[in-house]
């Protein structure tokens, strides 16, 4: 029972400690550790768990530790989990931070993000086409995106009241005593 939760610690610090880029750069590490290392959910679980928490207020890596944890080791996993996430990063800034300001714009360090961008971009694009793969199983979620997509760039309507617009409309269309619910 106790490597359950030294592995959930260990798996979210790992993520959270590598993830630069912020938000979305976090996610395909904890897709890499939930799903793929540690097996504790399926792609499709995880595409799940990155809707509903990109449905939720606050950051995502925190909400994925949060549901993952739990849904690994109940409470006491979410907490770790939640651990494993933020306090490294708290105790790097709280004790380094005054050192990481002072050289923030040096060259040396100017060029390491410099080649991290490329790297950070690639897994997200890595983690989407993986997700992606789950999201689109047919061609009435093909339209969904497209409509989004479109509506989000072509109309300029926050991210966010779509993600409403989705759940309302599938709801509508996908949800309890519909023809297309999954038994």
């Amino acid at each position: 029972m106790w490597k359950k939760h030294f592995d959930l610690l260990m798996a979210f610090a790992r993520a959270s400690n590598l993830g630069f880029g912020g938000g979305p750069a976090v996610v395909p590490l904890i897709q890499k550790e939930a799903v793929d290392r540690y097996e504790w959910m399926t792609c499709e679980e995880f595409a799940d768990a990155l809707a509903v928490g990109n449905s939720l207020p606050g950051p995502i890596a925190t909400k994925l530790a949060s549901y993952i944890g739990y849904k690994v080791a109940g409470w006491t996993g979410a907490l770790l989990a939640l651990i494993g996430t933020i306090l490294p990063t708290l105790l790097i800034t709280v004790f380094l931070g005054d050192i990481i300001m002072k050289y923030a714009n040096t060259p040396a360090v100017s060029a390491m993000l410099q080649a991290v961008r490329p790297v950070v971009v690639v897994l997200i694009a890595q983690s989407a086409y993986d997700l992606g793969k789950k999201a689109f199983p047919s061609k009435s979620t093909w339209v969904i995106g497209t409509v989004a997509l479109a509506t989000m760039y072509l109309l300029n309507i926050h991210p966010g009241v779509l993600i409403l617009i989705a759940i309302i409309f599938g709801y509508a269309v996908y949800g309890k005593g519909s023809k297309g619910q999954k038994e």
